[in-house]
């Protein structure tokens, strides 16, 4: 039996922070970090038979040309990812009043529908990326047992390109889901490896008032090649739902509309109509 310190319910039976009963999701889940963009997705439905939002984190449940999908806003991070992913798992593998895990166990599909910065000159504003590889620059993840679900050799190629200091911790790289990667690939989608930062200042290079530890690291990201695999794109949760998901045997996939290029200091005329081209998209292969 789990302690009630460590899996906590509010009163009504949910689970603490999403404010989620089993009954209120779906299997198909699309993960969102901002919570004014789950109605921009919901919108679509053909019915909505669920909504509620506790803090960031907004939830939303309905049908899609017959399609069951949930719709939930993570708020940015890591640490938020950890919440969500958790408790998300804890809905559909734990019984919630006996608190034990269950015997047979569910496996959800994660989409996450977020924008991203380019690295990579080639890929434009306004373009798709999905992320083959969840790249983790932040230290979240390490306090699970992912030893063996990450790509070492690649990792350590990553290391010595980008004379990566250790004491920020090891970067982790995980690979998406290859059920979904086939589910929502096409031809009109980059594909390569999202990086995935801490924060959104120093950690992705940006300098205002505070010197950072490395200012070349962008560039160096950018030209980093792994036996033809690129880093795309950067942005704060992609390598923490691909780790969290594979180790609670969940399917999870990252699709970024790229509104910013770093590399040549572009940015999108039109970002909104970029991720709105992006959920179209996403909603129309779900529910193929």
């Amino acid at each position: 039996m789990i302690k009630s310190s460590e899996l906590i319910l509010n009163p009504d039976g949910s689970v603490y922070h999403l404010n989620l009963k089993p009954e209120h999701i779906a299997e198909d889940i699309i993960f969102v970090g901002d919570q004014n963009r789950v109605e921009k997705i919901t919108q679509f439905f053909d019915s909505i038979e669920f909504s509620t939002q506790k803090r960031e984190f907004k939830t939303q449940t309905g049908t899609f040309r017959g399609k069951r999908i949930t719709v939930m806003s993570t708020g940015i991070g890591p640490d938020n990812i950890d919440i969500v992913m958790n408790e998300l798992d804890a809905l559909v593998n734990i019984d919630l009043e006996t608190k034990t895990p269950k015997a047979n166990l569910t496996s959800l599909n994660i989409i996450r529908i977020g924008t991203s910065g380019s690295l990579q000159a080639d890929i434009p504003v306004d373009s798709f990326v999905m992320a083959k590889l969840g790249l983790g620059l932040d230290n979240m993840l390490r306090s699970y047992l992912i030893d063996e679900i990450t790509l070492p050799e690649m990792e350590d190629a990553f290391i010595n390109h980008t004379n990566w200091d250790l004491k920020k911790g090891r970067p982790y790289i995980i690979p998406c889901s290859s059920t979904l990667e086939k589910r929502l690939e096409s031809d009109k989608i980059h594909k390569g490896i999202t990086a995935t930062a801490g924060g959104f200042y120093g950690p992705q290079g940006r300098v205002l008032r505070l010197d950072i530890q490395d200012s070349t690291l962008n560039s160096k990201m950018d030209n980093f090649n792994f036996e033809g695999t690129r880093i795309t794109n950067l942005e704060m949760e992609t390598g923490a739902i691909y780790g969290l998901g594979k180790l609670l045997g969940h399917n999870c996939l990252s699709l970024n509309a790229i509104i910013a290029n770093r590399a040549n200091g572009t940015f999108s005329e039109d970002p909104y109509k970029a991720v709105d081209a992006l959920i179209t998209y996403a909603l129309d292969k779900l529910a193929e």
